[in-house]
C-alpha cells in the first residue's frame, strides 16, 4: 500500500508524484469487484427496459440507448418525456441539466487521469457511472494507483446494464402496463435517492424550492414536459447567484 497522501489536493501542488498505473489487471479488478453492484444497477435496468418498451422504443432501440448513453437517471426521464413527435429540445436539454454532475465527478479523477495517455483516459471515462465513479475514487485516494479500475468497473455495469435493459424490454409485453406492479413511480423514486444524496443542509433549501416553485408553475401554464427543464434551468441559476454572490 502507498504511504503517499490520500488528499488529491495533496497531490496538486506535487504533481510530479502521482504515478497511475493502466493494467489488464487493474481492468479485470474492477470489474470483478463491482459485479455486486452491477447487479444492484441491473434492477432498475430492467425497469427502464419496461417503460422504454411502453414508451414505444423496440428492443434494439433501448438496448442501443443503454449502450450509448449509459445514464439511468437521463435515461429514464426521456422515455418519460416520449412522445410523438418527440420533443428534442426539452429531452436534449433536461438530461444535459440532470448529466452536468459528470462534470465534477470527471475533475476529481483528473490529478491522476491527467497523467494518462489521452485514448485510455477518455475511453475510461466514457463508462463512468456513479456507482463506479465512487469505488473508483475510493481506490485511487486510498494510494491505489491503477486508473484501469474506472474502465473494469465501468464495463461491469454497462454490461449488466444492457442485458437488463433487454430483459425489461422483452417482458415488457407480458408485463403490461407499468402503473399495475407500481413501476411507474421507479423515475420519482431515483430522483428522490439522488436529492438526498445532493442535500446539502439549508444552504439547498433556496434553490430547490425556487425550482419546485417554476416547475409546478410551468407544469400549470404550458403544454408537455417543459416544466421539468424549467425547474431545473430556474434552481441552477438561484445557485450559481447565490454563490458568485
Amino acid at each position: 500500500m502507498s504511504t503517499e497522501p490520500s488528499d488529491p489536493t495533496q497531490h496538486s501542488e506535487n504533481p510530479d508524484e502521482i504515478s497511475v498505473e493502466f493494467s489488464v489487471s487493474g481492468v479485470r479488478d474492477g470489474f470483478v469487484e463491482c459485479v455486486p453492484i452491477a447487479l444492484g444497477v441491473a434492477g432498475y435496468g430492467v425497469v427502464f427496459g419496461v417503460l422504454a418498451r411502453q414508451a414505444g422504443l423496440s428492443v434494439a432501440e433501448a438496448a442501443f440507448m443503454s449502450a450509448t448513453v449509459l445514464a439511468g437517471a437521463a435515461q429514464l426521464i426521456a422515455v418519460e418525456l416520449w412522445e410523438t413527435p418527440v420533443p428534442i429540445v426539452a429531452v436534449i436539454g433536461t438530461t444535459f441539466i440532470i448529466n452536468l454532475r459528470y462534470v465534477l465527478m470527471g475533475a476529481a479523477l483528473r490529478p491522476w487521469f491527467s497523467r494518462l495517455p489521452p485514448l485510455k483516459a477518455y475511453g475510461s471515462v466514457f463508462f463512468t457511472a456513479d456507482e463506479n465513479w465512487a469505488l473508483t475514487m475510493g481506490k485511487l485516494k486510498s494510494g491505489n494507483r491503477q486508473g484501469a479500475y474506472l474502465l473494469g468497473s465501468g464495463l461491469a455495469i454497462w454490461t449488466f446494464w444492457i442485458v437488463a435493459t433487454v430483459i425489461g424490454a422483452i417482458a415488457g409485453d407480458v408485463i403490461g402496463e407499468p402503473s399495475r406492479y407500481g413501476l411507474d413511480f421507479v423515475l420519482t423514486a431515483v430522483f428522490i435517492a439522488i436529492a438526498v444524496d445532493l442535500w446539502d443542509g439549508k444552504a439547498s433549501l433556496l434553490p430547490w424550492i425556487t425550482a419546485l416553485g417554476i416547475a409546478i408553475l410551468g407544469a400549470q401554464l404550458l403544454p408537455g414536459r417543459w416544466y421539468i427543464l424549467l425547474g431545473g434551468i430556474s434552481g441552477s441559476l438561484v445557485e450559481v447567484i447565490r454563490f458568485d454572490g
